[in-house]
C-alpha cells in the first residue's frame, strides 16, 4: 500500500512499546513533513542514546558515566534505600523532588510463570548494597500488582534479619498501574504514606 521507504518506518515506530499501527502511521507521515536538519537531529539523538546510555555501577539506574549523578550526590540521605522496578521509576520520583533518597533498580518484578526468579533480578546486588551501607530503611516502590506483592514479600523476607525497617508506598497507586503514569500528587502521597510490609 505504501512505498517500501515509508512502510519500513511505519514497521520501525511500531517496534517501540505502546505504539500501534495508527500511531505508528501518524508518527512517520510527522516525520517525513519534518525538514532534513530536523530528522537528521532525531536520528543522532536516537544514535547518541543508545551508544551513551549505560547503567550505573552502583545502582543500576541509566547514566552517561560509571555511576550516575544521584549516587554521586553528596547531599542525598544515604540512610534510606528505595527498590524500584525499572528506571523510568527513578525519574518519576525525582520529579517530586520530596525522596532524597538512594535508589536500587531490580529490572523487572518476581514472575515464576514468565521464568522470572529472584536470580534474574539485581537482588543479589541490593543485599551487597544493604550489607555495606548504613541504610535504616529500604522503601519498596513497585506497581501494585500480584508480582509487586510477591517481589516486595521476598525483599522483606531477606532484610528480615538485617534490623532494617522495610516499607512498602501507599496504596493510592491503583493495583496494576505502572508508576510512572501517575500523578505527582498521587505518588506524593503514596510516599508520604507508606506502610510497613507484614
Amino acid at each position: 500500500m505504501y512505498p517500501r521507504s515509508i512502510q519500513n518506518l511505519i514497521e520501525s515506530f511500531k517496534t517501540f512499546a505502546g505504539i500501534g499501527e495508527k500511531t505508528a502511521e501518524r508518527l512517520a507521515f510527522s516525520v517525513l513533513s519534518m525538514e532534513k536538519e530536523q530528522v537528521k537531529n532525531l536520528s543522532d539523538n536516537l544514535i547518541m542514546a543508545k551508544q551513551n546510555i549505560k547503567r550505573c555501577k552502583k545502582c543500576n539506574n541509566l547514566t552517561e558515566n560509571e555511576i550516575c549523578d544521584i549516587c554521586n550526590d553528596k547531599a542525598r540521605k544515604h540512610d534510606t534505600l528505595c527498590v524500584v522496578e525499572e528506571p523510568k521509576t527513578v525519574f518519576s520520583i525525582e520529579k517530586l523532588g520530596t525522596y532524597h533518597g538512594d535508589y536500587h533498580v531490580l529490572n523487572g518484578l518476581i514472575a515464576s510463570f514468565n521464568n522470572i526468579n529472584p536470580e534474574e533480578l539485581r537482588i543479589d546486588t541490593l543485599i551487597n548494597r544493604i550489607q555495606n551501607s548504613q541504610y535504616k530503611e529500604v522503601i519498596v516502590a513497585v506497581k501494585q500488582c500480584i508480582e509487586g506483592e510477591i517481589t516486595a514479600l521476598y525483599i522483606k523476607n531477606i532484610l528480615s534479619d538485617m534490623n532494617i525497617k522495610v516499607t512498602r508506598i501507599a496504596s493510592g497507586i491503583p493495583m496494576g498501574a505502572d508508576i510512572e503514569y501517575i500523578d505527582s500528587i498521587t505518588l506524593e502521597k503514596a510516599f508520604d504514606n507508606r506502610t510497613t510490609i507484614s
